[in-house]
């Protein structure tokens, strides 16, 4: 989730998310970290968007913070579109990250999964701004993987775990670290359709508002 400004003077719409980290495997070296990672991400293909019949560069301002001390009422009750809250733990139920529905603003972060600048946290952050998973899983013969293609997808050899697997065996699905934001993602997120109140503000996703609490292992 986050609140988008169109910048009028600079041509820019510049789009601010604040991300709070809380949970056992959180501290503030993997949050400006996790935020780093997803702001190079999408500011990579240098986004554009026509809005008012004016060519605007989409720019990402993304902020991390460690909450160690994150009561469940900040979450609940907070109003802010720009900030977003993440727990993160070294284990999860689900075995996966994952937010809270498309266009939200918490969700929970297995801490192997967003180590050593995955791109598993920029692939959340698109959820969180309302992009799903395309419906067609099968990339052979299509070339650069985008950002929103999920772990199993089918995709040319030098995007898969192993290049030389057989697609779909093992090793021969996508490799999450390889997965880029592209032109089209940018696209996706559908911007020009954004409604500015008086001060050029908008916003891009909605309140979840879910405080997680750690999954604990069973047996």
């Amino acid at each position: 989730m986050g609140e988008a400004e169109l910048n009028i003077a600079s041509h820019q719409l510049i789009i601010r998310s604040m991300l709070y980290f809380y949970g056992g495997a959180a501290d503030q070296a993997l949050a400006l970290q996790i935020a780093d990672d997803i702001s190079v991400a999408w500011n990579e293909p240098k986004g554009k968007v026509k809005i008012r019949g004016e060519l605007y560069e989409v720019r990402f301002e993304i902020e991390g913070a460690y909450k160690p001390d994150l009561q469940p009422a900040a979450v609940w009750h907070n109003t802010d579109p720009r900030l977003n809250f993440f727990r993160i733990e070294e284990f999860s139920l689900h075995d996966i990250s994952s937010v809270d529905g498309l266009g939200c603003n918490t969700g929970y972060f297995k801490l192997g999964n967003v180590l050593n600048h995955s791109t598993t946290a920029a692939h959340e952050y698109g959820h969180t701004l309302g992009l799903d998973h395309p419906k067609d899983l099968d990339l052979r013969g299509k070339g650069q993987p985008g950002i929103m293609y999920p772990r199993g997808t089918l995709c040319d050899p030098e995007f898969q775990y192993e290049p030389g697997a057989v697609a779909g065996g093992p090793g021969g699905t996508l490799n999450p670290f390889k997965r880029k934001v592209l032109g089209s993602d940018i696209a996706g997120l559908r911007l020009s359709r954004l409604a500015f109140d008086q001060r050029s503000l908008s916003i891009l996703g909605e309140f979840s508002s879910f405080y997680h609490q750690k999954h604990e292992q069973v047996g």
